[in-house]
């Protein structure tokens, strides 16, 4: 079953995470327990959080700034 449904814990934002949620349901497709709508829809969201990553860093890099801790905890915590 894809780790994006609802289980016991709630699942810390990470990077870690985002890649084994995007696997799993990729498998979940292969698998067909999953539309392949509904791993677009999945796909789309991660897309939209690297997408706000990204442009964290690079307004960080161009106002000469550190780089926010939200953005080093997403990238850093290991799930």
């Amino acid at each position: 079953m894809p780790a994006s449904t609802t289980s016991d814990k709630p699942r810390i934002l990470s990077a870690v995470a985002l890649k084994d949620v995007l696997w799993d349901t990729l498998n979940a497709i292969k698998s067909d327990l999953m539309l392949p709508g509904q791993g677009d829809a999945v796909a789309s969201q991660a897309r939209e959080i690297l997408r706000t990553v990204k442009v964290q860093l690079q307004v960080a890099n161009q106002a000469k700034r550190p780089v926010p801790p939200d953005v080093i905890d997403f990238t850093e915590r290991s799930s």
